[in-house]
């Protein structure tokens, strides 16, 4: 089975426990998803399926669309209220101060990445060294913000949320303790849900239990989408049944002789289509050459 079965995971399952599932409903043992989502957290998570795991690495720098629960006047050794709470604050913070502290987190910022996280220190993730309740110097890293603002607030119990769209690597428990910190006080994540993700919203996103059911009734591969609904966002180009079987074997097409609707911009990727409406692939332009090379193919046959 190939293409996109996007999942709304539930609360308590990691990544890779949704994978193992989907792999004996889809009988399809080559399965990889895009971008982890704590087992906390739920939403948005496209499963790549057989050839169209070969789109990941491809997927890295998607955007996401998140709405984030937070409280304040807490902090934790994980930024969740998964953690041990380490103090607490008492400290009044109002919605104006809130508001008045978010522009700060807007736009490419430096984000200390949490210790309770995938990223390596020395060949080791740092969740590892947490949990032997070690603690090291991490290195700040630029993250962009290209929406953040405050949906919900209640003064009383120090209680919203957020809607934020970010970039890849953004950890957004991290943004709830560093807003925390920004208004005197305190701050946590207590609940998050991933809206969008690689284009995909939770509109199309399937349950996992009514997947189950679907695979039961042997109609969950009705709802799997294709492999270039990951690419739908690039132009696109049809080429002749020539040029078809060069590119799907490797071979770059001169950009001269293609039937573009505008001219390529150097390294822009596009669709690739053949005479008869199969997609090929994904070609890039190298203005050097001024060929369309072969970035990724993802046809099923060599030739027309």
């Amino acid at each position: 089975m190939d293409g996109v079965l996007i999942i709304d995971k539930p609360c308590g399952f990691t990544s890779f426990d949704v994978v193992a599932v989907a792999r004996r409903l889809c009988r399809e043992k080559k399965i990889g998803h895009t971008g982890t989502l704590d087992p906390m957290a739920t939403g948005v998570l496209p499963l790549l399926l057989g050839k169209a795991t070969r789109a990941a690495s491809l997927l890295e720098d998607s955007d996401k669309v998140y709405c984030a629960v937070f409280r304040l006047g807490v902090e934790t050794d994980t930024q969740d209220n998964t953690g041990e709470v380490l103090r607490e604050s008492n400290a009044p913070v109002s919605r104006a101060q809130l508001e008045e502290a978010l522009p700060q987190f807007r736009g490419e910022i430096m984000q200390t990445p949490p210790m309770y996280s995938a990223v390596r220190k020395d060949g080791k993730h740092l969740y590892e060294l947490a949990r032997q309740g070690i603690e090291v110097e991490r290195e700040s890293r630029p993250v962009t913000i290209y929406r953040l603002e405050l949906l919900e607030y209640n003064e009383q119990e120090r209680q919203g949320s957020l809607l934020v769209e970010c970039s890849k690597g953004t950890y957004i428990r991290t943004l709830c303790a560093d807003l925390g910190q920004a208004v005197g006080s305190l701050g946590i994540m207590t609940a998050l849900r991933r809206t969008r993700a690689c284009g995909f919203s939770l509109e199309q996103a399937l349950p996992l239990e009514e997947a189950r059911s679907l695979a039961e009734e042997n109609q969950l591969a009705g709802r799997v989408l294709s492999v270039e609904s990951l690419f739908l966002h690039l132009p696109q180009v049809s080429v002749t049944a020539a040029q078809s079987v060069r590119f799907q074997n490797g071979g770059a097409l001169a950009l001269e002789r293609l039937r573009l609707s505008s001219p390529l911009a150097p390294q822009e990727r596009v669709r690739v289509y053949s005479s008869t409406g199969e997609f090929l692939g994904l070609g890039q332009a190298n203005a050097e050459t001024q060929e369309l090379a072969v970035l990724r193919l993802f046809c099923s046959r060599t030739g027309e």
